[in-house]
């Protein structure tokens, strides 16, 4: 079948050579039974690609369905795809049908397959690789003929290096890929797609159509768009409805484009040498860092036994600690010093020693700068309830950075 008559059929607007070769592998891939994975940021319609599969298929006249993995809670989806016998868990008061079984001979959509829990991973997999499933909470195996077709937003390659997705179900799922391409990248289609959803909002309403003047149709494609296809038509219905003219100008279209920062429509930096940058900031800032605590600790174990060596001091002393502007007065013998780790944390009193104290020692800490920077590694990663975006965040690098230095000091989650 033509790309342009598949175009025509799914309402599909755009000519970008990266989505005809999308469209072309679906057709070329539809007539098999191969289970297909499609690729794509959120927005970008990676289910319409699903439905053409399906309705180019054998299995055209059969049943079809799209389920969204990420919005059935995990204690539920194996149910909900494998069905469940009467009394197999709080409220299961009759025997249910899932949807492998309901779609026999069909089509299934899993959108967001990234979002499955392990366990409904490994039942998937049994299901792709032999045919078969079993329902929850009970031992008969049923068969069941039906394609699976895969969608994410997400870079299931690298959750399965992190033990988040089936390496094995990765492979098998993966069998064709489709990569659907961000609106960014296809810049010339952003004016047609506009366009028709202008009209049909015209011709739903009844109402003049807008337009856009040269400068406003340069700014629409020069946004990012992190939306896609669904955050361009929100905006071209919000344009049609509050636009004050209906030949709209570049100053009028801000109003309705989100504020993003500048830098984050610059394109990403080549890896190696964000990796490279990326390390030397770190090393410097963490070399300032730890030297700087040092001479902090260093000045503060000097004051507290300078006042042991010297009990006459200890009742006129007023020390002032510049970086943290705390005061501590009139020391005398009357209460205990409160003491972390050697830090001296609050203004108390200390009791002196009876016995005179000739000299004292210090003990440095480690300097090595692996073992500091791991430390704070993991005390991010336990602040963050081991949400490694926001560890990252926190740290001041990339979360990029932030897995290499997980591989090289062998942190786990």
């Amino acid at each position: 079948m033509e790309i342009q008559s598949i175009k025509n059929r799914f309402g599909i607007i755009g000519n970008s050579p990266a989505l005809n070769y999308a469209l072309q592998v679906a057709a070329q891939v539809a007539n098999t039974d191969l289970t297909v994975m499609i690729f794509g940021e959120s927005g970008v319609g990676k289910e319409v690609f699903s439905t053409i599969i399906h309705a180019l298929s054998a299995r055209k006249h059969n049943p079809f369905i799209a389920v969204n993995c990420g919005a059935i809670p995990e204690g539920t989806i194996d149910s909900e795809l494998f069905g469940h016998e009467k009394g197999s868990f709080t409220g299961a008061v009759d025997s249910r049908k899932g949807y492998f079984e309901t779609v026999n001979g069909g089509t299934i959509f899993l959108d967001e397959i990234g979002e499955m829990p392990m366990g409904t991973q490994a039942r998937l997999l049994r299901v792709l690789e032999t045919g078969e499933f079993i329902r929850v909470g009970s031992s008969k195996v049923q068969k069941t003929d039906v394609r699976v077709i895969g969608a994410t937003n997400r870079d299931l390659l690298e959750h399965t290096q992190h033990g988040k997705f089936r390496e094995d179900l990765y492979y098998r799922l993966n069998t064709v890929p489709i990569r659907v391409p961000a609106l960014r990248d296809r810049k010339e289609d952003i004016p047609l797609l506009f366009r028709k959803f202008c009209i049909d909002f015209s011709e739903r309403y009844k109402t003049p159509s807008i337009q856009l003047d040269e400068e406003a149709r340069n700014l629409l494609v020069n946004y990012t768009w992190p939306g896609n296809v669904r955050e361009l038509k929100n905006m071209a219905e919000q344009v049609s409805v509050l636009a004050q003219d209906k030949l709209v100008s570049a100053q009028e279209l801000k109003r309705f484009l989100p504020d993003v920062p500048h830098a984050s429509r610059l394109p990403m930096l080549a890896a190696p040498q964000q990796n490279t940058s990326d390390f030397a900031s770190e090393r410097d800032i963490l070399y300032k860092l730890f030297f700087d605590m040092k001479k902090d600790v260093t000045e503060l174990k000097k004051m507290f036994f300078d006042i042991l060596q010297n009990p006459g001091m200890a009742h006129n002393a007023h020390f002032e600690e510049n970086d943290h502007h705390e005061v501590l007065h009139g020391f005398s013998q009357a209460e205990p010093a409160t003491m972390h780790g050697n830090v001296l944390a609050s203004p108390q009193h200390i009791i002196l020693p009876e016995h005179n104290i000739d000299h004292h020692e210090e003990v440095e800490e480690t300097l090595s700068i692996a073992d500091k920077e791991k430390e704070l590694i993991v005390k991010a990663l336990k602040k963050h309830k081991g949400k490694r975006k926001d560890a990252a965040l926190d740290l001041g690098i990339s979360e990029r950075t932030l897995y290499r230095k997980l591989k090289e000091y062998n942190i786990g989650d």
